[in-house]
Formats: C-alpha cells, sequence, structure tokens
C-alpha cells in the first residue's frame, strides 16, 4: 500500500519495534519490519476495524439475450435524498458479483455500460434489486442470493441521478469469474499483493477477488488454478505459468486479499468456483497452493469440496498447517493486526478445526515442503519463514498421498526446477485417469418455467438419488450426486454422471417442480433424458446461525447452523396462513426431499415453508435459553428472499 507514514504514529513504532526485539526472527517480525516505512500502523487498525464491521453482498446479475458488454452493480444508501455509493464493481459479461459494505441499508442497482465510462448513460439497459427495496447489511458475513436483472426498458428508475460518476475507489478491469488477465498489470504485482495483506478492505474495493484466466477457456485443457499465500501476487507463479505444458494445462489463478480472515476467502473461492462450474462445465481440475493459500484451500475443500467432484488434485507448497507462533503474539501484543493473524495462531479457532473434516474422497492431496532455512535457539528448522513443524503437521501428513521435501526456502519453492518437475508428474496423472476412465453417461435435462416468471430466473439444482432395480420410492433419501444447473441449461447434456439407477429431482427457490420425482437409468456413453416443469410457488426457508464470538463471522465468512439449539416451535403468521413447526432433532435431514413434496418442514437449526400466499408474513422462532425471535418477511412466489442466518440472543 503506498502513502506517507501517519504522523503522530511514532510511539506506535516504537512499540512495534520493542515488540520485533522480543518475538526474534518470526514470520510477522519479518513482514511487519518491511511494511512499515510504507503503511502505518494507524491505517492498519482503522482497516481491521472497518473490515470487522463490514458484510459482503453476493449475487448475480441476467442480462438481456443481446447484451454483451460490461456491466456496472453497486450498493448505494440514500441520505437526504442523495445516493452513495458504498462500493462498485465492474463486470465483463453478466453473471455473479460481490460488494463490500459497511453495516446499514443499501439498494443494489446495474447497469449495462455501453460505452465503457463507469457512468450510467441514456439508453443503457439497468435494473435494481427488488424494485429498489433497500437490503440491510449486519456487519458481518454474507448476505447471498440478491439476484436481479437489467432490461432495456425498465419499468422504472433503476439509478437515482444523484450517483453520478459512482465511487472513483471501484475498478475498471472485471472483478467477474475468467476475466483474462495481463499478468504484468500493476494489480497482479508484488506491490498490490503486499497491499493485499496490510489494507483488504481497500484492496477488495479497487481490485475485488477473482479467479483469472491467462488464456481464454479451453475445454480439451485441464485447468490448473494456482492460489498465493500471505502478501503474495499472481506473479508469484510465473514461474510455474512458463513451465507447465500449456498444450496440455491451462493456467488460472486466485487473487485475493490475503490480510482477511481465512473463512472469508474460503467462501469466496467456493462462489468464485461455483460459477465457473456453472459457467465452463469442467470436467478435472487441479489446485497448487503457496504457503497461507493451503489453509484457504483446504477449509474450502472440507466445506464445500463434496460439490465438486471436479477437483481431482490439491497440492501444497510451504503450508503452515500448524500456523505461527509469531501470529499469536502478534495478535496479543502488536498495536494494530491483520485479521488473517487471528487465524493464523496456532491454538486459534481456525486452526484447531481445520482438519476437523477430511478431505473429499474424489480428490488426492500431496504435501510439498521446504527445508532450506536454518536453525536458531529462537527459531527451530524452518525454510526461512514457516517451521518444518508448522508444514509437517501430522494431521496433514496422514491425508497425504505422497510427502516430497525439497532444499527449497519458502519463496524458492515457486522458482525450483525440481519442484516444477514433481509438480508435472502429479498433475500428469490426472490426465492419464481421464484417458482411461470409462465412459460416463449423460442426462439431458429438459425444464420449463411457468410463463409469468420474471427475470432473474432460478438456479435448478439437479439430484440424484440411486436405487435398486424395481426399488419403490424411498421415503427419506440422500443424494447421492448434486449438480447446479442455470435457467439456460435446459435440453443440454449434464455430465458426467456415473451409470445406474436413479431417482431424479430438480429443485428451485421459490418454485413447484412436476414431477416431484423420476426415475431415469444412466448408460455409460448413452443419453438419458428428463422432463420437469416448474412453477412460481411462495416460500420461505432459513437457519438459525452458530453463535460466535466477537470476529468469528467477518466480511465475506459463511456462518453455519446452530449445532446444538433447543428450538420448541417455530411459527409463521400472514396472508391469513398460521403455521407452526417443532423441529426434528434426530433422524435424517431430508429438508429438500420433503420441499420437493410440498411439505412444510424443520430440523434442528433449519426450517421451511412451501405453498404461502403472496404476502407480508412474521416469523418468530421460541428457544430454550434465548430470547423469543421476531421478524417480518415478504413473500412473492418465484422470488427467492436474501439469504442470512437468523440470530438468536442469550438470555443473560
Amino acid at each position: 500500500m503506498a502513502g506517507p507514514r501517519v504522523r503522530g504514529s511514532n510511539r506506535a513504532v516504537d512499540d512495534v519495534m520493542r515488540w520485533r526485539k522480543l518475538i526474534g526472527a518470526g514470520l510477522l517480525c519479518a513482514v511487519l519490519g518491511a511494511a512499515l516505512t510504507a503503511c502505518s500502523l494507524v491505517k492498519l487498525k482503522q482497516e481491521s476495524a472497518v473490515f470487522f464491521a463490514s458484510t459482503v453482498l453476493v449475487g448475480r446479475i441476467d442480462c438481456p439475450a443481446d447484451w454483451k458488454g460490461h456491466v456496472v452493480v453497486m450498493a448505494y444508501a440514500m441520505a437526504d435524498g442523495r445516493a452513495r455509493v458504498a462500493h462498485q464493481a465492474t463486470l465483463h459479461e453478466c453473471g455473479s458479483y460481490e460488494l463490500i459494505v459497511p453495516q446499514g441499508d443499501y439498494r443494489l442497482s446495474a447497469f449495462g455500460d455501453a460505452n465503457g465510462n463507469g457512468v450510467f448513460d441514456a439508453g443503457e439497459p439497468a435494473g435494481a434489486y427488488a424494485a429498489s427495496a433497500a437490503v440491510t447489511a449486519p456487519g458481518t458475513g454474507i448476505v447471498a442470493a440478491l439476484d436481479f436483472a437489467i432490461t432495456r426498458n425498465p419499468a422504472r428508475p433503476a439509478l437515482p441521478p444523484a450517483v453520478g460518476a459512482g465511487d472513483a475507489r471501484s475498478p475498471r478491469h472485471s472483478t467477474q469469474i475468467g476475466a483474462l488477465a495481463d499478468l504484468d498489470a500493476t494489480r497482479f504485482s508484488t506491490a498490490s499483493g503486499q497491499q493485499g495483506y496490510w489494507a483488504p478492505v481497500e484492496f477488495f474495493r479497487h481490485h475485488g477477488g477473482n479467479v483469472y484466466f491467462l488464456e481464454p477457456y479451453d475445454p480439451d485443457k485441464i485447468p490448473i488454478l494456482f492460489v498465493h499465500g500471505a502478501a503474495g501476487s499472481p506473479q508469484d507463479w510465473r514461474y510455474a505459468f512458463d513451465h507447465i505444458d500449456r498444450t496440455r494445462y491451462q493456467p488460472w489463478f486466485f487473487q485475493y486479499p490475503s490480510g482477511a480472515s481465512l473463512d472469508s476467502m474460503a467462501y469466496l473461492l467456493y462462489w468464485k468456483l461455483f460459477n465457473l462450474q456453472l459457467r465452463y462445465r469442467f470436467d478435472t481440475l487441479a489446485i497448487a497452493a503457496h504457503s497461507m493459500g493451503g489453509l484457504v484451500v483446504r477449509r474450502f475443500l472440507a466445506d464445500f469440496g463434496a460439490q465438486f467432484p471436479q477437483i481431482k488434485l490439491f497440492v501444497s507448497l510451504s503450508t503452515p498447517w500448524a500456523g505461527e507462533a509469531s501470529a499469536e503474539v502478534g495478535v496479543q501484543h502488536s498495536p494494530a493486526v491483520v485479521p488473517s493473524w487471528i487465524d493464523m495462531q496456532p491454538d486459534g479457532r481456525f486452526l484447531q478445526a481445520l482438519f476437523g473434516r477430511p478431505l473429499p474422497g474424489h480428490t488426492t492431496y500431496y504435501l510439498f515442503f521446504g527445508h532450506k532455512g536454518g536453525y536458531s535457539m529462537l527459531r527451530p528448522n524452518h525454510d526461512g519463514t514457516v517451521t518444518l513443524a508448522s508444514q509437517l503437521r501430522h494431521a496433514a501428513q496422514a491425508e497425504a498421498k505422497m510427502v516430497f521435501g525439497f532444499d527449497e526456502d519458502h519463496v524458492g519453492i515457486l522458482r525450483s526446477p525440481q519442484v516444477m518437475r514433481q509438480l508435472a508428474l502429479v498433475t500428469d496423472s490426472l490426465l492419464q485417469a481421464r484417458a482411461g476412465a470409462p465412459p460416463p453417461g449423460q442426462l439431458v435435462v429438459n425444464f420449463g418455467f411457468d410463463g409469468s416468471v420474471e427475470t432473474p430466473r432460478p438456479w435448478p439444482t439437479l439430484l440424484l438419488y440411486p436405487v435398486r432395480d424395481d426399488a419403490p420410492p424411498p421415503s427419506a433419501p440422500q443424494a447421492s450426486l448434486v449438480v447446479a444447473l442455470t435457467a439456460d441449461d435446459t435440453g443440454r447434456r449434464v455430465a458426467p454422471i456415473p451409470p445406474g439407477l436413479y431417482d431424479a429431482a430438480l429443485v428451485a427457490p421459490s418454485f413447484h417442480t412436476e414431477p416431484a420425482t423420476q426415475r431415469v437409468r444412466v448408460a455409460a456413453g448413452a443419453d438419458a433424458a428428463l422432463h420437469f416443469h416448474l412453477a412460481p410457488q411462495g416460500a420461505l426457508s432459513g437457519y438459525v446461525g452458530a453463535e460466535l464470538g466477537a470476529g468469528d463471522n467477518p466480511a465475506g465468512s459463511y456462518r453455519p447452523p446452530h449445532a446444538s439449539v433447543a428450538i420448541r416451535e417455530i411459527t409463521l403468521v400472514g396472508a391469513g396462513v398460521r403455521r407452526s413447526l417443532v423441529p426434528r432433532r434426530d433422524g435424517a435431514d431430508d429438508l429438500v426431499w420433503r420441499y420437493l413434496h410440498g411439505r412444510d418442514d424443520a430440523y434442528r437449526a433449519q426450517f421451511s415453508f412451501v405453498g404461502l400466499p403472496a404476502g407480508e408474513y412474521e416469523l418468530s422462532i421460541v428457544a430454550d435459553g434465548h430470547a423469543p425471535h421476531r421478524s417480518r418477511h415478504a413473500v412473492v412466489p418465484g422470488r427467492q428472499p436474501p439469504l442470512r442466518p437468523i440470530t438468536l440472543q442469550p438470555l443473560r
């Protein structure tokens, strides 16, 4: 991050110099010492405070069929009749977006930027979320499913004139998945990587976080996703980009603000790969991650990897699996704290839970480590940055197919011919597996929507439940394969599907599907067809979020359902309807199956009401040890409400 040292910060600098002498040659000491000339601790403290008081808004933009240009999307707040843009992003094509905003109420709008000036001009297509209804950002986590469309002739003004030229801090480059990157661009430089470490919110507003391509997508080449580490940048991988076989592989890279919490970046990686899979339908993916990037990738794989059977290979290089002791010292004693330091503490919540779930069975893992560092009385064997004990944490070794050590330091491991040769050997196994695999089955999924459905159309999800020949439909099955689709996937092949007999279902939020299920046999190398019809229905689904400590649900992080809350009753009243549920606590989590068959249900912390008339509703939840919860919700058939967890207040 560029800029002069803030006046009046000498005392803070003196404090850090004393702290550096205390902790010796630790990782944070070295990085902090290098950054003091460019970034004040005052600024760092402000950045950290903003990060822990912000929310990431997530959704997608649909466009007219004939629109092929850039799209600008923004979140703004109204005050005294004027709009104040909190964050604005540019997409090179319609699709997914992410915006980071402080706590508050925001309106969301977008427009097609025909002339590339970043300003809404007359005649450009435009649109707004839910008729410009305000979206509440709680100052933590994520608010998702904020989908809307831009049209040639919007029914109402999409943007107030006061928006003007938008947010001057906003990027003009695309933050949409798969944007082509010039690796020499400033935003991918070492200096940019350092900004992402010391000023993650500022970085995200300027650059976003994204998976970029170095060449147009080629379905005949296997993608390898490269993930940088702390204070790193995509340019760290230049040697790998230059030395992989580009006739057989295509390099992608994930750029993200490495000073942000690792939970947040793991979810961002999920959101990006989810949309990439919808867009390109790749059947194989390898991931190589350096240093702290390995922690981000493993958290993503543990939480969401089951949804990506395409991820066949994960290679970590010099990853601090057991954290860094200096991170704990930094959190306890530094006058300003980088958010990712909190996750790097050896005894912290993140690292203690990191191996709580195994890697998905379809992903093969290799551990690469370096040992060209040294030893001193203050620091055990290391690679110049990360200790060997941390790189070789037993839990990481136990799940690795192979462990490879190299006489390289922490940075040099990315420029080592020997390391690249070994990486080529393990990635070539993907080609061999692809060539020797039996032909998969193919499904052609045909579905149509009721003619009254407005844009944006929903994202259906195909569920396949394996059954035996001539077996009756199961009462509460579990899907073995889940395939996300777009509204444009009707009539297209969905592959690969393992051969077998399935009960197939298609589910979409706030829609009713006919038939609920249908039986289909998938044969190797052959096509099978499915036919569904989706009609809008009123529905309200949600969950009670886990109780987390202060700072444990920062901007962009996923908050899971509460694991142990004892909910006595969930009641929904409105539009002439009164319904109550007592959550099931044992048995199968078959909420989706019951939704498909038109049944209200609640399982532990999750609930779903279906078949509701349009209108305003009051939701109330009574749970042991918590104050009663009441909230208002608008139900519109065919429109998914925003996704965010419900917070229950514990009784003191």
